[in-house]
């Protein structure tokens, strides 16, 4: 799984909305890095959704992601890498799949939520990096 993690490594510039009526804007920036040993990989959010500030951090172990936000919300999803740049986060009443360009410049993420046992389009994400620096933990000396 640390392969299929890779490709998120670095710091991002992020925007997206939601498509439901009315539409929610979301800005803001989502950073990646690899804890010392790499086993764990820390996602940090900090975006403005509407004008309100919200913050995530997310923390990647193998074929779990666990998230606690800025609204004293914590979640639990599964993680599955499939293609190089391709991984589907799954939690128990919403989805993600996120889609890193063959470049590495860019990535897409489309979010759905469980809405009466279907799933159904919540989100859109664009991603930007900005910088692919390595965290410390993945630098050879």
């Amino acid at each position: 799984m640390v392969e299929g993690l890779d490709a998120l490594v670095g710091a991002w510039r992020s925007a997206g909305e939601t498509v439901d009526d009315p539409v929610v804007r979301i800005e803001g920036s989502d950073v990646y890095e690899w804890l010392p040993g790499r086993h764990f990989l820390l996602h940090q959010v900090d975006v403005r959704i509407d004008g309100r500030h919200y913050q995530a951090l997310e923390v990647f172990e193998g074929d779990i992601a666990r998230s606690y936000d800025s609204d004293g919300v914590a979640a639990t999803m599964t993680v599955a890498a499939g293609s190089p740049g391709v991984l589907t986060l799954t939690g128990a009443d919403s989805r993600a799949r996120l889609v890193v360009a063959d470049d590495g410049a860019s990535m897409a993420a489309r979010w759905e939520r469980l809405d009466d046992g279907a799933w159904r389009h919540w989100m859109d994400m664009r991603f930007t990096r900005e910088s692919s620096s390595r965290s410390p933990a993945t630098a050879t000396p």
